[in-house]
């Protein structure tokens, strides 16, 4: 039976931390905020703070996320959380920093290592976590899960539970007019995959659907906008939405194999995580295609891609091609230009194909893929 978990609270528009100040005063008198360096420099964050400080909310940060979280980082975190005698989070930043929020939270009252979750639900009460995102794309501000890498095995944990999902999400577009361009691509082709899996995958129903519809007309709309001005205001406030929307939707229908592929290359190649997804994009939902056609062919006649009258297969094949436009405007580059090696990535090739079907996401895609599938698909995206 379908079941359908989203933030206690969801605050949106220019005014949305303000709106949720006093929400956040009835979690507890002393946050960790966490927050990478770049960010914990910015006028959002010197906001954040402010209001805290009106509010007489006690706060401790901690601005160690550099790159993609890793057990490191949540261990050193958490040893902060328990030092300043926090009671509840504060995530401002894009996916990593949100995701290690949540980890920080749930180990903050569980025993042993964040690895020892990986494959198992968290689940108990936690602190509370509230989100804050400043990218339009990765949905952390909704989600049950958090991605943490367990650098020991080079492995990217997929890490669960319906208590990480935010108590409060607040999503201020602002908060993201100044997002590089190639931050603006990753994450706003994180958010596609989102949607695109979500509404592709064996889990998804009428809920999903009708968010993962919404967020793929926005973003194949708006993500070229953003993408060559990124102080569009309308543009930058429809891609927030949509990634809020491709978050919830990917919380309660789950990704498919794009995202089972990708976690390896970022963790092994270091590799953005949205950045992968795209990489990965026209090769895997290429091999999706003829396995649900009819949900290819429906994304593509409800974003005006194909006509009404178009069958099913052509319609699908033209979101195919919708999809490789849109990673040719906002520039998407092969793994040989990102700086990957060709002997390299081939080496491991074995490895990454059985740490994504381990995942469970490929298990979502409404067709078999095997490890052996999984190489293929390695092997052409490498080629180019």
């Amino acid at each position: 039976m379908p079941h359908f978990t989203v933030p206690n609270h969801i605050f949106t528009g220019k005014n949305a931390l303000e709106e949720a100040i006093p929400y956040i005063g009835n979690f507890g008198k002393n946050a960790l905020i966490v927050t990478g360096k770049h960010v914990g420099k910015s006028p959002m964050y010197e906001k954040l703070v402010k209001m805290l400080e009106k509010e007489k909310i006690g706060y401790a940060t901690f601005d160690g996320i550099t790159g993609e979280p890793t057990d490191r980082m949540i261990e050193e975190g958490l040893k902060q959380y328990k030092t300043k005698d926090c009671d509840f989070v504060i995530g401002i930043g894009g996916g990593s920093p949100l995701d290690a929020a949540k980890a920080i939270a749930a180990m903050a009252v569980n025993p042993g290592k964040i690895a020892d979750y990986m494959g198992r639900e968290i689940t108990g009460d936690i602190p509370p976590v509230v989100a804050i995102p400043t990218t339009a794309g990765t949905g952390s501000e909704a989600t049950k899960f958090t991605i943490i890498t367990n650098q020991e095995n080079d492995i990217k944990m997929l890490l669960k539970g319906d208590c990480l999902v935010p108590k409060i999400a607040i999503v201020d577009p602002d908060f993201s007019m100044d997002m590089p361009k190639s931050v603006t691509a990753a994450t706003g082709l994180d958010a596609f995959t989102h949607a695109v899996e979500a509404y592709t995958s064996q889990k998804a129903f009428d809920m999903t659907d009708t968010l993962a519809v919404s967020a793929v007309k926005r973003i194949l709309e708006n993500l070229p906008k953003v993408y060559r001005n990124g102080y569009d205001g309308k543009a930058r406030e429809e891609m927030a939405i949509a990634a809020l929307e491709a978050g919830i939707c990917i919380n309660n229908s789950s990704v498919t194999i794009v995202h089972g592929m990708s976690r390896p290359i970022g963790a092994l190649f270091h590799v953005p995580h949205g950045m992968s997804n795209a990489m990965l994009l026209k090769e895997c939902i290429g091999f999706a295609l003829d396995g649900a056609y009819d949900r290819f062919a429906e994304l593509a006649r409800a974003s005006g891609v194909a006509g009404a009258e178009e069958k099913d297969e052509t319609a699908a094949e033209k979101f195919l091609v919708a999809i490789d436009n849109l990673c040719k405007v906002c520039e998407v580059p092969t793994l040989a230009e990102y700086g990957v090696k060709k002997e390299e990535f081939m080496a491991v090739m074995d490895k990454m194909a059985e740490d994504a079907i381990a995942s469970g996401s490929p298990g979502n895609t409404r067709k078999t893929v095997t490890k052996e599938d999984c190489v293929e698909i390695y092997k052409r995206v490498y080629e180019g």
